[in-house]
């Protein structure tokens, strides 16, 4: 299984971005799968994690009510839609699953037995 992120880039602080994960070799039923992020200096934190087939979703606070994780089974694709972006939004994102669908443990333990390659955010004026 592989996941493939795509979508970041620059935009200016207010600004959106969409953020997509490609899964290929493997359908996305019964997984749990999330975005984290990782600053320069930074420790790995977690943006958002979602459970694919009960659709239970975890966000940070940091990007509550600004960011929404999406999925499209069909497409074996999950999306990240940032909104009113910030500075401190600014990092290297990646995509993990957890094919045992242990959404606690990929949320709060970042326990994934696959990661993407990352795709970088930067938000600046």
């Amino acid at each position: 299984v592989q996941l493939v992120e795509s979508g970041g880039g620059s935009a200016q602080p207010g600004g959106s971005l969409r953020l997509s994960c490609a899964v290929s070799g493997g359908t996305l039923d019964g997984y749990a799968i999330g975005w984290f992020r990782q600053a320069p200096g930074k420790e790995r934190e977690g943006v958002s994690s979602m459970h694919i087939r009960d659709g239970n979703i975890y966000y940070s606070d940091s990007v509550q009510g600004r960011f929404t994780m999406s999925r499209d089974n069909a497409r074996n694709a999950v999306y990240l839609q940032m909104n009113r972006l910030k500075p401190e939004d600014t990092a290297v994102y990646y995509c993990g699953a957890n094919r045992r669908g242990y959404l606690l443990a990929l949320w709060q333990r970042h326990v994934a037995d696959y990661w993407g390659q990352g795709t970088q955010v930067t938000v600046s004026s």
